[in-house]
Formats: structure tokens, sequence, C-alpha cells
């Protein structure tokens, strides 16, 4: 209902409504109806003064009355729903799972994964022919089949990674679906329309409102359904969405009825207004309302999520940042497989001096795979793949968690932006007042009231004009209803001001509600409803006697302009002189606006009975020679929480403007109680007219450089219509006074704020006296309407920033130092120290889990302690780099110290320089778990990037992040643990892991085992069941018995177990059940692969049943070593197995 009167539309028609044939027993069909709709202007009432005589012969048609609307009987409704269809557009299917899984592997670095997975999966099964192996240089192959068969899991690893990634990606992408979909519903859900059913005025939902509603229209308003008009006073609607003219359409009975829902038809065939309805503002009522009863088109609005202004500012960076990084890795991977293939083809054709010879070409390409992936492992751990996840999580995580804070996020990116944010322009109204107004002070009949008076002490008279204007005069939509708790306050509906001066009446003890009951809404002559540009409103009476009698309220200065006379102390009319007005003015409106109050002038004009009837269309003439009653000075009190929130965006660098279209003193005493004003500061407080004055040339033109002089300093923007708001945002945005370009903030609830909330980088929207129109055009809606919620707003926007920031900070020292280590490793011993399987470990491990446990930590107070970052500063502060660069240094100074000196300070063996296909070394696990664990230690050390000192502040705070830390840790120390200290798991038939043995004592004695011993041991078990290959593996051994491996007796490979097969020979006796130990007199010859020459008998823990196989392992005396196994042999597989 409109501000003034109702405008009633009776509903005609449903959207997707296909029972065409049976229409009930109602007069006429769904057809007829929609054929009716599609008509415009002269057209559609020719149609229905010739099919249906008038609108309340459609009404009829359709069993509703205009005044009580639907029974509201179940049935009735259910009925109807069958044979018109529901007021509701069936939503877009969401996106499937497996489409998000698809658009997730558009990734390039996943692709090159893939790729890189593929070759290296491909490569491991292919088994090259053995060909004349001495021959092909230092080229150690038969030693190492157990390994080469488990090279598939280098590649199954990288696709694995390659796997969880896309999954997570992808369930991030349809969690946020769901949620935006849920967030949605729940929009709608709270998007109500006033309906009048069983002649009581309800709410209900838009998909509730069914074929023969009455509905109420009220200024603002988006149409639910196409209609038609029943009743409405002054009743504009803007159809630019339908026909794209701008200008609002004058709607009315004689000429005009139909009323189109506002809403972008998306996808549905039938449209119903034949011109295509653009994406866009759905249609809004403007200046007024109307009842119109439409037809049940539901208006989906939010279906639509308009692409927001450019790439929000930190996806931008981010995007760049991936890519230099990118190119870095791409050119060190290069480097990396060019110098290791330059190495080997110089190493091996030019220092040893060897033909290339065909049967080698297998053995070579091998060699060249092996460069070619460890290229792959330093590009995929150059690319920080986890980047866009901890940037989704972090989003993901920040836009939940400020629903608490009352911010209800539309646009993702919003969240961002808004950690950026230079400049907020406020409305005043209910963002930093509370909206809940009171009349405090009055001038009436000459004397100016500092508190409400007695109602004895105003005549008679006055007191029937005040009463009679203000009950007419303000929207019957505004009530004042009992409180809901008893002792609360009674509850203000509709427009805020008017019930202010609703409130008023009652404080002089008079009830509106007889007057209104004396005088129904549809008696009303005519209605000039409030709007911005008017900034008054007026109601006509038309008399018994037959003459009329106009009443008008309005912004003070306004409408006292249009006064020639004034009630005097007695109640009768005088003169009332331009000298006069100033006078008031003086004494009156500036002291009032000068302590906050909003000043009210209500006024009213006769027009005697025997006069031609005024032209009523013509306003100008109407609301003029006005007799003044009374000026009112309407308190809205400041938000007890907001000066406060606005001392902390001052000290975040943020500027706050107040743009409102009150009065500029009021608004200037608002602004020093709210601190956007300070005293003695030089500030702009500057009035809509004066502010045009100044922004625009001789030819009217609006220059940039004149906005430029007045912006930095304005803060109070007054008497402003919506455009001096757009004016204002637009001039920031586009400003370069600065070297950083303004992200500008701006709230506002009415639909004429659509276009500055449009145009800003952010657009806070109402979401308690927000219309659809400013909602729609939002990125955030504040569900509590209180500036306290942008503050919060600002501080979950920034730290976002900072969790990406110390992700990235994290991220690059693990890439750095692993970059490094893995291209100087792989240059100078040939080999990268960290396998791929090993890089991605810690690419999955660290990327994934520690952009989960750093994107996730809860922003503090002293994120609001800095300013802004603002577009153009690198994502990579100089402390960051300082740290990045100083940790990486130190990890690498520690990991260099392990790799080169390592087996010197833990007196192990080194595992440099191994052959092809070697073994985990010792040596190399102490290095990779030195590594991951400075990586574990730095993932604390991120937590702060702005160079303070203590890292473990508030630590326990997130608990994601310690439990994360926690895991990795653990699962680190799981997965190098010695299978032969995991006794379960020999049981159940699995042996040694391939991954590395870190030396340890055993208790028994502190005198150390041989390696080969205890491999030995290890396997036993499994050899049983390989008893009758062990004997071919001997004839194989004797029969490759040959000088071939003479000079590989190096230690360092001693601790595989074909090492110790090189020397002893096996045989197997049938005879002795028990098991002896390795001869004493294997010592001597192999005093170079033993370190203790008498191993100590131990007992051996592993022979379960050892017995029952009845074998005795003795090692005999040889001279000569013999080879390991042949490839394939029962010993590999067996190992390989274990």
């Amino acid at each position: 209902m409109g501000d003034m009167a109702n405008n009633s539309i009776a509903y005609s028609g449903v959207k997707n409504a296909v029972k065409e044939t049976n229409h009930g027993d109602f007069g006429v069909t769904l057809a007829e109806l929609r054929s009716l709709m599609e008509l415009r202007a002269a057209d559609a009432l020719h149609k229905i003064q010739e099919c249906y005589g008038d609108v309340h012969g459609i009404c009829a048609k359709l069993k509703t009355s205009p005044n009580e609307g639907l029974s509201g009987n179940p049935a009735d409704i259910e009925r109807r729903e069958a044979v018109f269809g529901k007021n509701f557009i069936p939503p877009k299917k969401p996106k499937t799972f497996l489409q998000l899984v698809w658009e997730a592997l558009q990734d390039v670095t996943l692709i090159i994964l893939e790729i890189a997975a593929v070759v290296s999966l491909g490569l491991s099964f292919y088994q090259p022919p053995g060909g004349n192996e001495s021959l092909c240089g230092s080229v150690n192959v038969g030693e190492e089949e157990e390994e080469s068969e488990a090279g598939w899991i280098e590649g199954a690893a990288i696709l694995l990674s390659v796997v969880c990634v896309v999954l997570v990606t992808a369930f991030n992408d349809w969690s946020k679906e769901k949620q935006f979909r849920g967030l949605q519903s729940r929009i709608e859900q709270e998007q109500k329309f006033t309906v009048i059913r069983g002649g009581q005025v309800i709410q209900i939902p838009v998909a509730d409102i069914i074929v023969g509603d009455i509905a109420q229209v009220k200024y603002g308003d988006l149409l639910p359904a196409d209609g038609v008009l029943i009743q409405g006073n002054d009743l504009k609607i803007d159809e630019s969405s339908l026909t794209g003219e701008s200008d609002h359409v004058k709607k009315s009975l004689d000429r005009d009825p139909m009323l189109l829902s506002g809403k972008k038809q998306d996808g549905a065939v039938e449209n119903r207004n034949k011109a295509k309805a653009q994406d866009g503002a759905a249609m809004e009522m403007q200046p007024l309302k109307s009842e119109d009863g439409g037809d049940g088109d539901e208006k989906d609005k939010k279906r639509s999520n308009l692409p927001k202004k450019e790439k929000s500012v930190l996806q931008g960076k981010l995007t760049k940042l991936a890519v230099q990084i990118g190119k870095a890795g791409l050119l060190m991977s290069a480097i990396t497989v060019i110098i290791l293939v330059l190495y080997f083809v110089i190493d091996t054709f030019w220092v040893q001096k060897r033909p290339w010879l065909a049967e080698c070409t297998p053995i070579y390409i091998q060699y060249f795979v092996k460069f070619f992936i460890i290229g792959v492992t330093v590009l995929v751990v150059a690319v920080p793949e986890g980047l866009p996840l901890a940037v989704t999580i972090s989003l993901a995580y920040s836009v939940k968690k400020m629903m608490r804070d009352n911010n209800l996020v539309r646009h993702l990116d919003a969240c961002e932006t808004m950690g950026n944010a230079t400049a907020i322009c406020s409305d005043k109204t209910g963002t930093l007042t509370m909206n809940r107004m009171t009349v405090v002070q009055a001038y009436i009949n000459e004397k100016h009231y500092k508190k409400i008076p007695e109602p004895e002490a105003i005549p008679e008279k006055t007191m029937a004009y005040l009463v009679t204007g203000i009950s007419v005069n303000c929207a019957y939509t505004s009530k004042i209803l009992p409180p809901e708790k008893e002792g609360g306050l009674p509850r203000h509906v509709g427009n805020k001001t008017e019930c202010a001066l609703l409130g008023l009446l009652l404080d002089l003890k008079r009830d509106y509600q007889d007057v209104r009951n004396e005088i129904p809404e549809e008696d009303l002559y005519k209605v000039y409803t409030f709007n911005s540009v008017r900034k008054s409103m007026s109601t006509v009476l038309k008399n018994s006697d037959g003459s009329f009698r106009i009443f008008s309220k309005g912004a003070s200065e306004i409408v006292l302009k249009k006064c020639f006379k004034i009630l005097s102390a007695n109640g009768e009319p005088k003169v009332f002189r331009p000298r006069d007005r100033d006078d008031i003015v003086k004494t009156v409106i500036e002291p009032m606006a000068s302590e906050g109050l909003r000043t009210i002038c209500l006024a009213f004009r006769d027009f005697p009975a025997g006069e031609p009837e005024p032209e009523w269309d013509n306003e100008n003439d109407i609301v003029t020679g006005l007799t003044c009653i009374a000026v009112v000075g309407i308190e809205d009190p400041v938000r007890p929480e907001v000066p406060d929130a606005i001392k902390k965006c001052q000290r975040a660098g943020i500027t706050v403007r107040m743009v409102t279209g009150d009065n500029i003193n009021t608004a200037r005493a608002i602004a020093l109680k709210c601190g956007i004003l300070n005293p003695g500061e030089d500030f702009l407080c500057l009035e809509g007219k004066d502010f045009n004055r100044r922004i625009r040339n001789e030819k009217g033109e609006i220059e940039q450089e004149r906005i430029d002089k007045i912006w930095p300093k304005l803060r109070v923007l007054a008497r402003s219509s919506p455009t001096d708001k757009h004016t204002l945002v637009k001039g920031i945005i586009d400003s370069t006074v600065f070297e950083q370009r303004q992200v500008v903030a701006v709230t506002g609830d009415g639909t004429n704020d659509g276009p500055a909330l449009k145009k800003a980088d952010v657009g806070f929207a109402m979401g308690i006296a927000g219309t659809d129109v400013a909602k729609e055009a939002s990125d955030i809606i504040l569900t509590d309407d209180n500036f306290t919620s942008i503050v919060k707003a600002v501080m979950w926007g920034r730290n976002v920033y900072d969790s990406i920031s110390k992700f990235l900070q994290f991220q690059l020292t693990v890439n750095v130092v692993a970059v490094i280590v893995a291209f100087t490793g792989a240059c100078i011993t040939q080999d990268s120290p960290l396998k791929a399987v090993q890089m991605l470990w810690v690419n999955l491990i660290m990327d994934t889990l520690a952009s989960l446990a750093l994107a996730t930590e809860p922003p503090t107070e002293s994120l609001l302690l800095r300013k802004p970052y603002g577009r153009n500063k690198p994502l990579i502060s100089r402390t960051m780099m300082k740290n990045i660069l100083g940790h990486a240094f130190y990890q690498l100074v520690v990991v260099f110290t392990l790799l080169f000196a390592g087996e010197k300070i833990f007196d192990i063996d080194s595992g440099r320089n191994a052959p092809l296909h070697a073994p985990p070394s010792e040596h190399y696990t102490i290095v990779f778990n030195t590594f991951v664990m400075m990586q574990l230690f730095n993932e604390i050390n991120a937590r702060k990037i702005h160079g303070e000192r203590n890292v473990f502040e508030g630590i326990f705070n997130n608990a994601i992040f310690c439990s994360i830390v926690l895991g990795t840790f653990i699962v680190q120390l799981i997965s190098t643990i010695p299978t032969s200290r995991l006794k379960f798991l020999k049981e159940a038939g699995h042996g040694t892991q391939k991954e590395e043995i870190p030396e340890e004592e055993l208790a028994e004695d502190v005198e150390e085992i041989d390696h080969a011993e205890r491999e030995l041991r290890r396997g036993q078990i499994l050899w049983f069941r390989g008893l009758n290959r062990i004997q071919t593996q001997i004839r194989v051994v004797n029969a490759f018995r040959s000088s071939l491996y003479e000079g590989l007796e190096k230690p360092e490979t001693r601790s595989s177990i074909h090492n110790f097969m090189t020397h002893p020979e096996f045989r197997i006796e049938d005879s002795e059940p028990h098991i002896p130990l390795i001869d004493d007199t294997d010592a001597e010859d192999d005093a170079p692969t033993k370190r203790n020459p008498t191993p100590p008998p131990s007992p051996n823990r592993n022979n379960n049943n050892a017995a029952d196989g009845a074998i005795h392992l003795t090692a005999g005396r040889r001279n000569k070593s013999a080879t390991s196994s042949s490839p394939g042999s029962p010993l590999h597989s067996l190992e390989t197995s274990l």
C-alpha cells in the first residue's frame, strides 16, 4: 500500500500454469488472462471494457472482492493453484558435482601434473631389455629391480594429489553454490507482499500469491506478479527493464491499468510481456504505490548475479603472482633437466669415452626419464597449487562466519574488497541512528515547546487540524502497534517519520485510528506521495459541501516557503510574511536542527466549494498558499555503538562520509555526535544544491577536476538527492588525486539508492529497512541495519587478505627451499635429494593442509590498526620477503649441511651418488625428515606477517590450526618409522616399508647389528614361501658370478639386502631345524661392509613359524662377489612385496 493510499490489484494469470483446459468454474481461462496481459494501455482498456465491462467485472469472474479480497479458504486456494498455477519460477538447475570436477580439472597446473604423472606411470611399467650391461657405463641396473617395480608409486602419488586438489576444489564450489542457494531461498522466503484476504491486510510470501488476490503496493515495491489496477493514487512505475524507457510510466484506471511483474524472465518460454525483459533491476514501483492485483508471476530477483565490476583486487594480484611463480618454476625445471642430461652425456661419452651402443639405449632412456621426472618434480614444487585452495577456503570460511556478524554476503569477492575499503558513504537514518523517531519539540500557535505540550495548552481548532492532518496525511500502512513484550516500546510499523507524528497524537491523548475509520483510504480524493524530489507529501479530502481541503507535510524549509499564513495563538490563521519565515528559521528551525532534530512542517489549504475544480495534476499550483499548523522536531537517537565504530574506521584509515536527505544543521549535529566531524577540523559540510553548483561547469556538465577539489575534505552531504549520492561515489572512484585508487563502500536502503550501490566497490543494503531494489543492487546485506556490522565486514575482509599473505609467506619459503635443494642436489649428485613422492607429500600435506590451517585464522581487533593496503601494493611486503628469504637461507644451510656432511656428523653411510634405482638410505631420510620438520615449525612462524615478535600469540584460538600442525607431525613420524618396529604389520604378512629406515639401537645389546643381517631377518618369514624360488636363485647366482660388480662394494649401498647377497652364498640344508646366524668367518673378507665383525647372536623375533620350515641358512666363505639376483628373481620381488 502506498505511502498514502492502497493501490489494489486483481491477479490474472500465472506463470507456469499449464492446465488451460480446466478453468474450474471461473468465468475466465488462463489463456484469456495471458492474452489480456500482453496488451498495453488503450488496447488493454478496450479489451477489458469489451470482455468484462470494467476491472470489477474481472474481479467478479475471478470470484474475488475488490475490498475484501479472497476468502483465504485453503480449498479455494488449492483450486485456484490447480487451475491457474503457482506464482513461482522454477530455479535454474545447479551444476552437478561432476561438472564442477570437470571445471576444476581445467587448471593449467593440474594439467601439467596429470601429463607428468601419466608419463611417469607409463615408464614405470616399461622394462628395458637387458643388454650387455658392462658396456653401458656405470649404470647399476640389475641392482634395483625392487625399486623399479615400485616406480609406479610416484606416478600414482602425483595422480592422487591431483585427485585430492580437484575434489577439494569441486566440493568447495559445490558447497559455495549450495550455500548461495540456501541464502537465495532465505532471501526469497523473507520476501513478503501485502495482500487482502477475508478483509484483513496480511503479508504472505510472494510465492503464495494466487490468481484473484488483491494486493497492496507501496513506494519502492517490486511487483510480485502481473495484474490490473483497481484503485491507485499517483502511481508511477519504472518499466525500464521491460521497455528500455527510463521514464516512469503513469498508471491509472482510465489510461493504463496493466501492471507487469518486476521480473526478468529467466528462460521461461512464454513471456507475458512481449518486450524482452532484460536482466537488471526488476520492476520497481517508483514514486507510488497502488493497489494492484497482479498475476502471479514471481519475480525471480536473485536469479542473475550480474558480473560484478572489475576483478577483485586480491584475485588480480594472485593471478599475476601465480603466473610469475609458474614461469620461474618452468625455467628452473628446464635448467635442471638440461644440466642433468648434459652432465650424464658428458660424463658417459666424453669422460669415460664410451660408445653409444644400441642395446644400451633403453637404459639411457630410463636415465633421461628419471631426469625428466626430477624436472617435473621441481616444477610441481615450484607451483603453489595450494593457492587457489587457500583463497577459496578463506573466503568460504569468512562468508560463513560473517553471517554471524550480521553480514549476508551476496558476492564472494565483496568480502575481500571490503578489506581494502578507503571510504564509506553511509546513510544517516537507521544506519548511524536507531531509526526510532520521536517528536521531542514543537512550535505550535507561535510558541516553541521544548517538550511535548499538554493537550489543554493547544486550542481546539489547532488540535483538530493537527489530528486530521496527521491521521490522513500519513500512509495508512504506518501505524503504531502495542509492544510485543510487556514493558517494551510500542512497535512502529511503516514509515518511521510518520510513526513519530502518529506518536505525537498519542502523546496528545488523541487516537488517529478514529479519524482513519471515519475517512477510509478509498475516500481520499487525491494523494501526492512523498518522494525524494518533492520532499513533501499531500493528501486532498473532498468535503460533503463540495469544497476541498489539502493537508501537506514535509521538510520544514521547503513547506514553509509555500506558506502564506500561520495559525496564531488563538488558533486563527494570520498573514505569514517572508520576514516572519526568516525569524522562524532562525529562532526555531536552526536551533532544533543544531540539536540533531529533523524538522517537519505541517500545513493545510482550503479550496472553497463555489470555485471550479482545480487542475489536480498541476501540483505546484495546488501545494502552495498553505497555512502553517505547526513545526515539529523529531529526534532519531544515534546508535550507542556507532561513535566507537567510526573511531575504529578512522584509525584503520577509512574515511566515513554521511550522505543524507536531512537538513544540513541536523546532519552536522548528528555527524558531531557520531564523530564523523571533530571540532576544530577543517572539513566540508555541503548541501546537495551547493555540491552540484561546485562540481558543474557553465554548461552544467560534471567535471572530475572540480569533484577532486571537493571530495577529499567533504564529510557531510545534506539534502542530497540519489543522483548526488551516485555522482559523489563515482567521483571518488574515478578520482586520481591520490596515487591509490579509492575503494568505496556505500550503504543504502531506498529504491533510489540502487545506482549508487551498484556503482560502489561494495554496496551494503539494509536487511530490515531496505527495499527489494536496494537489496538486489547490493553485495552485502546488513541483517541488523547497523553501522558496526560494516566495521566487522572490514575486519573480515582484511583477515582474508592477511590469511592469503600468511599462506603465501609459508608456501613460498617451502617452494624456494625445495626448488633450490632439488636443483642443486640434482646438478651435483645427479639425483634430487627429495624424491618426487616426498616432494608431493610436502606439497599435498603442506600446501593443502597449511592452506586450511592458515586460512581459518580468526580476525583480531589489531587488523583495524593499520591503513588499507590499496590496489597497487604488492601481495608480498618487504617484511614478508625478509621472512621468506631469511627462513629459506637458514633452511638451506641446514639441508645442505646434512646433505654434504650428514654421513660424517651421524656416522652413517652416504646416500649421495646412489645408482639409478637405489633403495632409500638413512642419510636421505634424515635430510627429508629435517626438511619437513622445518616446514612444520615455519608454519607457526607464518602466522605473523607484520613483523610481530610473538608468533604464538592467540595460537590456541584456532583449533583447526593446532590440530593440523599436530596431525602433520604425527603422520610424518609414522611414515618414517622403520617397519622392524611395527611388529603387528609383519604378523599381517607385510615387511619392510620402502620408506627410509632411521638408525636405531637394538635393546638387547648396545652393539649394532649389521644392516644386511637385519634385512635378512626381516625377510625370513616370507622366504619360506619362496623356498623353491630360493634354490633357483642360488643357481642363478652361480651362473652370473663374474667380475661385473667387483668395483661396486661401496659402503653406502650396504643397507640394501642385495649387497649383502653379493658376498655370502646361501645354502639351504634341510637337516637342521635351528637357524644359526651369520658365520664369524665372514668378517675377515667383508670387513669393508661390516661394522661389527662379530654380531651378537640375538634371538630372532621374526621367526614365528621358522621351526616348521626346517631351514638352515649358512653363509659360507666366498672370495669373489656374486652378482645380485637377476631381474625378476624371487628375491627382488620378495623385497618389493615386503
